[in-house]
């Protein structure tokens, strides 16, 4: 027997039950004749779902729907590792050769066009470092190239990673200070084997410090985390020369009983030299932009098979064009140049999304069109990086910021 009361109970328990909610709509759909995932997986007919700056969904075997926007390939934005968009010097606080307790961030212009500029190239994040004019410069940071003028909507939250520099441009400028300093600049180190110096100085009074309190200073636990391998430090060493002094350095701080440093070698382009450091200590390499006669800063000298000789010894590269935006300097050329030189497509693929990603410690946000990844998509008229392809459009977090034609 059903009471009445029961009856009614089940009536108003209905009514009072919040109804089965509607699908979000999607902010955009995008299709590919061919979807470059990650490297090596690639999905014919693709259907890309965006909702909210975010990917809701990638589906495989779909005929583009009404609406959509069509290309006929897709890969996720690149990641500029090496980027170089900043107010040049005066981003950069000379007051000492050691700067651990600032942070790139605070000269940030995103009013810049320069920002628009290398988004419509398929650079959609990327790595902003103080200028090398200090041996330790301060902090980087990884924003994104489109969006709000906010820094803090820019932010992506990666690795901790300082900035500091071996070679010329630590000294440039200094001159030896005899008697009384007449200028800013009558300083050290005013050589090479001054920088060494004020690095090896920097990690050794840290370690110190540590053991004796009263020898504490302004930035040391920042270079005890370096010791502990919790910071990354991106180094630029341009010539075989510095990044065998890099090395040197980590091997140094290990032996001592100091730490293990996290290196990266930015601007390596005399890595393919002596290789030997690299692969003993697994030491990644961000290469600098191809030159058209090998000459790069410094002096240095790279070859453009030097993607295939570091990664047959196993060392993980990444490719910059240190925020260039011209045709032939851009991102996706750099990737093209690379593939001319010896490296796959699926190689040149990883070393502009996945690569970089690992190394900025993003790779959960960005660098493959995966569903719950930012929506960062680079659309082509053909195949990536060939010669006879172009950018057609380009995605940033969901916004179109290059419309395909």
């Amino acid at each position: 027997m059903i009471y009445p009361g029961f009856l009614i109970s089940c009536v108003l328990l209905a009514l009072a039950s919040p109804a089965p909610e509607a699908p979000k709509p999607v902010d955009l759909t995008v299709h590919a004749d061919y979807l470059h995932v990650a490297p090596g997986e690639v999905v014919r007919n693709a259907l890309i779902q965006i909702r909210d700056g975010k990917i809701a969904s990638v589906l495989p075997g779909r005929s583009a729907p009404d609406g959509a926007l069509t290309v006929h390939s897709i890969m996720a934005g690149m990641i500029d590792a090496s980027a170089r968009v900043t107010p040049g010097d005066v981003a950069v606080e000379q007051s000492k050769e050691v700067i651990t307790n600032l942070s790139v961030t605070d000269s940030l212009d995103f009013f810049n066009p320069a920002w628009d500029r290398l988004a419509r190239t398929g650079v959609t994040t990327t790595l902003i470092a103080p200028p090398d004019y200090n041996v330790v410069g301060g902090f980087s940071v990884v924003v994104k190239t489109s969006g709000p003028k906010r820094v803090a909507a820019r932010v992506v939250n990666g690795a901790s990673i300082l900035r500091g520099a071996i070679g010329e441009l630590p000294s440039a400028g200094n001159s030896p200070a005899f008697g009384r300093p007449t200028n800013f600049y009558a300083r050290r180190p005013t050589t090479r084997m001054g920088v060494e110096w004020e690095w090896r100085k920097a990690f050794f009074d840290a370690a110190q410090s540590a053991r004796f309190p009263d020898a504490e200073f302004e930035g040391a636990d920042v270079l005890r985390a370096c010791l502990a391998g919790d910071v990354r430090i991106f180094i630029q060493a341009w010539t075989t020369a510095d990044i065998r002094t890099a090395v040197y350095l980590d091997e140094e701080m290990q032996a001592e009983g100091y730490g293990d440093l996290d290196i990266v070698i930015d601007a390596g382009a005399e890595a393919w030299k002596e290789p030997a450091f690299l692969v003993r200590t697994g030491t990644p390499v961000v290469l600098p932009p191809f030159p058209a006669t090998g000459r790069l800063g410094e002096r240095a000298f790279m070859p453009w098979d030097t993607g295939r000789k570091l990664t047959d010894l196993g060392i993980m590269i990444a490719l910059s064009a240190h925020g260039e935006t011209g045709l032939k300097e851009r991102l996706s050329a750099q990737a093209g140049y690379a593939i001319r030189g010896g490296l796959t497509f699926d190689e040149a693929l990883a070393c502009v999304t996945t690569t970089p990603a690992r190394l900025l410690g993003v790779e959960k946000q960005v660098g493959a069109v995966k569903s719950g990844m930012d929506a960062d998509l680079v659309l082509w008229n053909g195949a990536p990086f060939s010669a006879t392809s172009n950018i057609v459009g380009v995605v940033a977090s969901g916004e179109v910021v290059l419309t395909p034609r």
